[in-house]
């Protein structure tokens, strides 16, 4: 039997609004994990099937895949050998212990499996190992860092330096997807969907950006720039190439 997500509560969070793609055919196990990794912190998506899995992965980017082995169309999708231009970390829901002949279609990268029947608290646990590993500029468990940039996910707490950042929720959103892309440009509608799981207007991000970027570059080298009509990048200029 699959261990409850009513059990889990906000405080037990082991994520910090990182995207999941859940890709479950079963309806009740879908809810389970969506309802259990919402309240755990991760943002999800779902997808009943592995065609619809890869219309997700072409439309978004996501931080790590949930994916049931036990999907009607793997095998097709196996033969078919579909490109997708990124390709996050997997964890998989199977039965037996053979992780290699597992869901080949999504290429080379990151895996690693639960058994089911599972238990939340396992799958919560290696989700958070696949998303710390997949960003290797963390700096220790909950804890992501650029330079002399920290965000603790653990506390929700930004800092630069010895200064503490007093950040509202969607600024912490923006920093942190910021930082965990460093020296990549983020589009305005990228940025919009991340922090608001919508599309915003232009002015409402630019004045996002704007509020960030005085909280966090104030008497300190410039760490979040624009470039114009591409969008946004965090990092220093001098290691940008």
């Amino acid at each position: 039997m699959y261990g409850s997500g009513a059990r889990v509560k906000p405080a037990h969070a082991r994520g910090a609004g990182q995207h999941v793609l859940l890709v479950v055919h079963e309806p009740g196990v879908a809810e389970l994990l969506s309802t259990t990794l919402e309240l755990a912190g991760y943002r999800t998506v779902l997808a009943g099937s592995g065609g619809e899995a890869l219309e997700r992965l072409a439309e978004q980017r996501f931080d790590v895949m949930v994916v049931d082995a036990a999907l009607p169309d793997m095998a097709g999708l196996a033969r078919q050998r579909p490109v997708v231009a990124h390709r996050p970390p997997v964890l998989v829901l199977t039965e037996y212990d053979a992780l290699n002949e597992l869901v080949p279609e999504l290429g080379p990268g990151q895996r690693d499996y639960v058994t089911k029947p599972f238990r939340v608290a396992e799958v919560l646990a290696r989700l958070q190992v696949l998303v710390r590993d997949a960003h290797p500029g963390h700096a220790g468990d909950g804890v992501i860092g650029y330079r002399d940039l920290l965000l603790d996910d653990t506390l929700c707490e930004a800092r630069r330096g010895t200064r503490a950042l007093d950040l509202t929720p969607a600024e912490y959103r923006l920093l942190r997807h910021l930082l965990v892309n460093a020296h990549r440009v983020l589009s305005k509608e990228q940025i919009g969907q991340h922090v608001w799981d919508d599309h915003r207007g232009d002015n409402s991000i630019e004045q996002l950006v704007s509020r960030l970027r005085r909280k966090v570059d104030r008497d300190a080298p410039g760490l979040i720039h624009t470039r114009r009509g591409f969008g946004y990048w965090l990092g220093h200029v001098d290691a940008e190439h």
